[in-house]
């Protein structure tokens, strides 16, 4: 699999392995081990996470399995975001949901997910939200010292429009860093970055985009939504010329944009990555693109 570059330091791979459901898989040490082997097998070997995960347990999960075979992490690439403050947080005293874009929390959040996931350096870190109280000048601060700890090697924020990645970008671009990466949701149900102009905006500046939610969080698939049976109304004959599943076609679809969307799978099930690998190989024609892009707008293009 292709690699995509995202500074001097790191590249992804195109596909991107989610882990933001692996509470959920219960699953043992030894059989999430089993599956990180085979997604590297396959060179899925970018690993998305987020501190709040599994209500702060995802990552820990993640640091027993990678544990059982070291060796591994030389040939992976771990994500993680914080910023987000849940009423399940064991580290705060906080009976309620908020965002935390402190100097102290973040530079707090990176030593506990790098504890968790039993590593030493981080492949990229994200802020996982905006708020409306961030300090783009006491974030900057807690990155430059994250960098000159050698814990992050890259960083990036995450649904972050385009004024609000701005407001960041200025700060860290006066003190020589670089926003590399925006993970946004994106999919041929969600065209909301692609309409507002925030992709235009990142590819503009060299930021890659991580999308989340690829497949609508299976929405796609649920045909008595009226705007789901138009698209896989269209996807359903693409699948057919291909010989791949309408998973492969929607990671073609987003393969197929200039941005170069990565797509963060949240699947546990290695049939579903192959899927999802094989729609890699699909090219789409122009006119096939457009055919999902209105199918999703429910209406032609001007």
């Amino acid at each position: 699999m292709d690699k995509m570059k995202i500074n001097q330091y790191v590249s992804f791979s195109n596909i991107i392995q989610g882990f933001w459901r692996a509470k959920d898989w219960q699953w043992t040490p030894q059989q999430l081990n089993r599956y990180l082997n085979e997604l590297v097998e396959r060179g899925i070997t970018t690993m998305d996470h987020a501190d709040i995960y599994g209500s702060y347990s995802c990552e820990g999960i993640f640091g027993e399995a990678l544990k059982l075979s070291p060796q591994l992490r030389d040939q992976i690439e771990i994500v993680t975001k914080c910023g987000i403050i849940l009423p399940s947080n064991p580290f705060h005293e906080s009976s309620g949901h908020r965002y935390d874009h402190s100097k102290e929390h973040i530079i707090q959040s990176v030593d506990r997910s790098l504890q968790n996931l039993q590593v030493e350096q981080l492949d990229s870190l994200l802020i996982h939200r905006p708020s409306p109280l961030m300090d783009p000048n006491e974030v900057t601060e807690a990155i430059k010292a994250l960098v000159k700890q050698g814990k992050v090697k890259s960083f990036g924020v995450s649904n972050f429009n385009k004024s609000e990645y701005d407001l960041l970008s200025k700060c860290l671009v006066c003190d020589k860093l670089h926003i590399t990466l925006n993970q946004l949701e994106v999919s041929p149900y969600t065209l909301d970055a692609i309409e507002n102009g925030t992709i235009n905006h990142m590819y503009k500046d060299d930021v890659k985009i991580m999308s989340w939610s690829p497949m609508a969080g299976g929405k796609l698939f649920n045909l008595e939504d009226e705007k789901s049976a138009r698209i896989m109304a269209v996807l359903s004959p693409l699948a057919q010329k291909y010989n791949v599943t309408s998973n492969g076609i929607i990671i073609a679809w987003l393969n197929k944009h200039p941005a170069s969307l990565m797509p963060v799978l949240g699947t546990h099930k290695i049939e579903r990555i192959d899927e999802a690998i094989n729609g890699l190989k699909v090219s789409l024609t122009d006119q096939e693109w457009f055919d999902i892009y209105t199918a999703s707008l429910g209406h032609d293009i001007p």
